[in-house]
């Protein structure tokens, strides 16, 4: 398995994920979207694997509300590449399969 785990340090969902890695010692690499974002083909595997953009964003997080989404007509996959704190945390990639959010129930079945 090469599990990528996209999210902050912040967030406790986030690190909820990282528990559960670490404590099946399943080796991860975990990368802070405060420094990096996902990379368009990246972003497209994980849209594909879940389902679609809206599923991606986080409507209700601190970013989206800073930046006034709300009110804005946008693209959806441009403000995800240019501002990765939009992202709903943590996306865990395993190769072509991923999840947004804390899923312990489909990263067990990823074995």
């Amino acid at each position: 398995m090469n599990i990528q785990i996209f999210g902050t340090k912040k967030c406790q969902d986030t690190r909820k994920a990282e528990r559960y890695f670490k404590e099946r010692k399943i080796p991860f690499q975990f990368v802070d979207l405060t420094v990096r974002g996902l990379s368009k083909g990246e972003l497209d595997k994980v849209r594909a694997a879940v389902g679609g953009l809206e599923n991606l964003i986080d409507k209700t997080g601190k970013e989206y509300e800073k930046r006034n989404l709300k009110y804005l007509v946008h693209n959806v996959e441009e403000m995800l590449l240019n501002h990765p704190l939009l992202l709903r945390t943590p996306v865990v990639r395993n190769g072509a399969k991923a999840t947004v959010g804390y899923c312990p129930e489909v990263w067990g079945g990823w074995s």
